[in-house]
C-alpha cells in the first residue's frame, strides 16, 4: 500500500492563502449610432448610399463589426448588415479590406 497524498486542488504554484476574487466589470451601455435624437427611426432603415456611416461599421478588413463593439440594437444591426450587403453589391463598399 502506498502512502501518497490526496490530489491537490487549486493552483499549485500559489501559496496556501485565500484566493483573491477578480472584480467583475460591468459593461457600459453604448449609444446606438443609428438612433436619431434618442429615438429609433420607424421603419428601421439604413441608407445603403450613406457610405460614410457604413464605413464606420466595418473594420479595416472589410468585415461587419459586431453589436458589442458598435452598440447597435439587434434591429438596427440587422438593418446595418442589409445596407452593407447592398452597398457591396452596388460596388460602393469593398467585399475585402484594403
Amino acid at each position: 500500500m502506498s502512502t501518497s497524498a490526496p490530489p491537490r486542488r487549486g493552483n499549485p504554484g500559489k501559496g496556501k492563502g485565500p484566493r483573491k476574487r477578480t472584480r467583475v466589470r460591468a459593461r457600459s451601455k453604448k449609444k446606438d449610432p443609428l438612433f436619431v435624437e434618442g429615438k429609433r427611426p420607424r421603419p428601421m432603415y439604413v441608407d445603403y448610399k450613406d457610405v460614410d456611416l457604413l464605413r464606420k461599421l466595418i473594420n479595416r478588413h472589410g468585415r461587419i463589426v459586431g453589436r458589442r463593439k458598435t452598440g447597435c440594437s439587434a434591429v438596427s444591426q440587422h438593418a446595418v448588415t442589409l445596407a452593407i450587403k447592398r452597398a457591396r453589391f452596388m460596388a460602393l463598399l469593398p467585399y475585402t479590406g484594403e
